[in-house]
């Protein structure tokens, strides 16, 4: 049995990093481990958080130990939380990296914990490089993988960018299934949750709004003639991370209003599983990325999905099995949307099904184990 510390965001916090964490602890506690989370008393100064609110509405679990400790921006809480470390002898710190702004912080508390020469540190890596480029992101992420002994990343994309920086040890693992949302739920229950229509079809956009995520090109592509006259309906399911106003501008230019049903405030876990389970389709538009959040949860709900030819994605969903990869274009996306109709959600299901096998959540626990044991 070890005793792990995982650093990053969780309850009172909300999202998909903090799902993911708390869900990765359930597992290191169901393997045996002794297992604990710090995540952060504030994770980022309001300029840099685009949302509404950094904090979940949902109870804190009663299973997991989260300790509120660690302020982004207070390099003494960096040296007292670095100290707690030091002192608390974990065999493993699990440190997720996804944005070089908490380099400085994070980098310092490692620095500090190993001090005691027992700790060993396995980064999950969810970039390196980020999506939107900010000044001093380079000398940030290099002061935050001095005290790293091993790396998880869990696309190609990331590997690739890691390699720039390190050649210490790091393996690929696929992201695991999001199956803390609950089961699947029949169509017609989730659809009259949400209060829409049984015999409508509906894709799915999901999750935060940004740029990257080309939810205009979306938008675009449901302005093509051949959608129009299918009756499809989108379902925008997530809270804008961004001005809305390109949006608004694109849905009022080529009047999408008849066509969009608008889910535009944070969705809380206890309702993932209605939006998921209410739709056709999972379509994910984007522009670039590294991999996503979305498709692992898609996997877990049986949903198959449309996913733009960019990053990691199409390396998680084999074409005309799992889904349909299009090309980051209206033109190409509208194309592989009627594509998905025209096959139909029970040509994927069988493939879905066997795919998803390999998203199991002891693959990324053992991984972990092994790096720190190098």
């Amino acid at each position: 049995m070890s005793k792990v510390v995982i650093i990053g965001p969780a309850h009172p916090l909300r999202g998909g990093l903090a799902s993911f964490n708390e869900r990765l602890a359930r597992q290191f506690i169901t393997e045996g481990h002794q297992v604990s989370i710090y995540t952060f008393s504030l994770q980022y100064p309001g300029f840099l958080f685009p949302g509404t609110t950094q904090y979940s509405t949902e109870p804190a679990p009663n299973d997991i130990s989260i300790k509120v400790a660690i302020n982004s921006i207070n390099p003494l809480n960096w040296l007292r939380v670095g100290n707690e470390l030091r002192k608390a002898r974990p065999d493993i710190i699990v440190v997720r990296y996804w944005l070089p702004f908490m380099g400085p912080c994070l980098g310092t508390i490692l620095r500090i914990a190993k001090k005691n020469r027992v700790t060993k540190v396995v980064c999950i890596a969810d970039n390196i490089k980020p999506h939107e480029k900010r000044p001093g992101d380079e000398p940030f992420t290099k002061y935050f993988l001095r005290p790293v002994d091993a790396f998880i990343t869990m696309s190609e994309k990331v590997m690739r960018d890691l390699k720039t920086f390190t050649d210490k040890p790091a393996v690929q693992v696929t992201h695991p299934l999001y199956d803390n949302f609950g089961e699947q739920l029949q169509k017609q229950d989730a659809r009259n949750h949400l209060g829409l229509d049984l015999n409508e079809k509906i894709i799915l956009f999901f999750g935060f709004i940004r740029q990257y995520k080309g939810l205009d090109l979306l938008l675009l592509a449901m302005a093509k003639e051949s959608i129009k006259q299918s009756g499809i309906k989108l379902l925008i399911a997530g809270e804008f991370y961004e001005d809305r106003k390109v949006y608004d501008e694109l849905i009022a230019q080529y009047k999408l209003s008849s066509q969009l049903i608008l889910k535009t405030d944070f969705i809380p876990d206890s309702e993932v599983k209605y939006y998921l389970s209410a739709c056709d389709f999972v379509i994910q538009p984007y522009r670039n990325a590294t991999q996503s959040g979305v498709t692992p949860l898609a996997y877990h709900f049986e949903k198959p999905m449309l996913v733009t030819n960019v990053g990691g994605l199409p390396d998680l969903v084999p074409e005309d099995k799992v889904g349909v990869i299009a090309e980051p274009t209206p033109d190409s996306i509208a194309a592989n949307i009627l594509k998905l109709y025209e096959l139909g959600e029970n040509y994927f299901l069988p493939h879905l099904r066997e795919e998803k096998e390999k998203y199991n959540w002891d693959i990324l626990t053992s991984n972990i184990i092994r790096l720190s044991s190098l």
